[in-house]
């Protein structure tokens, strides 16, 4: 089986996961699939989501682009079982104000359990028939982060940016589902519901942002219900080569952060992002490439939000990934 995995990079680096096989369902590349890793088999995966912002919201600075990378390990204990390890490392710069942050973030941990219907819920066997691979799968999912960051990472005027901290200072909690179901030999459907928490975390006296006793921040809930179609374009059994596109909506619901117990102006809000990819499958490996655009938004305060979700002028991603 060849398998490809795709940990989304959210915009405080969660992930989220994705496997697929040269048979059987595909695996798009922001949405989770429900698919775990073979009993006894590794999965080590690269991926990097570019931001690039809008100009003009703003008097500068402003945001120039956010880049998001993130390595991962993944191991399947059971058939039924997977766990993975994140790494991810970010880039946020504002050419423009001089101001850039970089640096490897917090690490986080997830774990994944599979299950299928057929016939009555049942745990992910260790071997499945082409047939068996059109039942429904599903998969819960969860996980933490460790506060491995720097999260009063100091700007080059030694301000401290919460936005554009290495880190949240305490852990974050992710969890969800999702539902996969192939529908014909070419097309799988995949849904994904999933949330992450954060905690209060009081950062460092900051006297030049304005903040000489430190500010507590508590960035607002982030959660994401997707939906995605996967359609095998071409196949090829011989070199072992596949090739899938794929259309998804992927749509955010971001809370309102809270700063000293104050709900802050220009956070928070809806978007609907517009994916359209491709992934492609060979031997071990697997190469995942989307473009993703916001389609609707419905942002607090939209205009002091610049370099925010929601406000990309398009966010290019491609994710590489091997099984061994």
């Amino acid at each position: 089986m060849s398998l490809a995995a795709s940990p989304a990079l959210a915009h405080h680096g969660v992930a989220s996961l994705g496997a697929a096989g040269l048979e059987g369902p595909g695996a798009p590349v922001e949405t989770s699939s429900s698919a775990t890793l073979p009993a006894g088999k590794w999965l080590a995966y690269l991926k990097v989501d570019h931001a690039e912002s809008k100009k003009g919201i703003l008097p500068p600075p402003e945001n120039d682009y956010n880049q998001y990378w993130m390595l991962g390990l993944g191991y399947g204990f059971k058939p039924w079982l997977s766990a993975y390890l994140f790494q991810p490392y970010n880039i946020k710069q504002d050419t423009p104000g001089g101001y850039e942050s970089k640096g490897f973030t917090d690490l986080s941990l997830m774990g994944v359990v599979g299950f299928k219907y057929d016939d009555g819920f049942m745990l992910v066997p260790a071997n499945e028939s082409l047939d068996d691979l059109m039942d429904w799968h599903f998969t819960a999912y969860g996980g933490l982060s460790l506060p491995t960051g720097n999260a009063n990472h100091r700007l080059s005027d030694t301000r401290i940016d919460p936005g554009m901290a290495l880190g949240f200072g305490k852990s974050s909690f992710s969890y969800g589902v999702t539902a996969t179901r192939q529908v014909s030999n070419h097309a799988t459907l995949v849904f994904e519901a999933g949330q992450i928490r954060f905690q209060k975390y009081r950062y460092d006296p900051d006297p030049v942002g304005g903040n000489p006793t430190g500010i507590t921040v508590r960035f607002g809930t982030e959660t994401r219900l997707n939906g995605a179609l996967s359609y095998r374009l071409m196949k090829n059994p011989d070199t072992r080569f596949r090739l899938d596109g794929n259309v998804e909506l992927n749509f955010l619901r971001l809370g309102r952060d809270v700063e000293d117990g104050v709900p802050a102006p220009g956070t928070g809000g809806d978007i609907l992002y517009g994916v359209l990819g491709a992934r492609l499958y060979k031997d071990n490996m697997s190469l995942g490439l989307a473009v993703k655009k916001p389609v609707w938004t419905a942002l607090n305060e939209s205009a002091l939000q610049q370099g925010a979700e929601g406000k990309e002028k398009y966010r290019l991603i491609a994710t590489f990934s091997a099984l061994f």
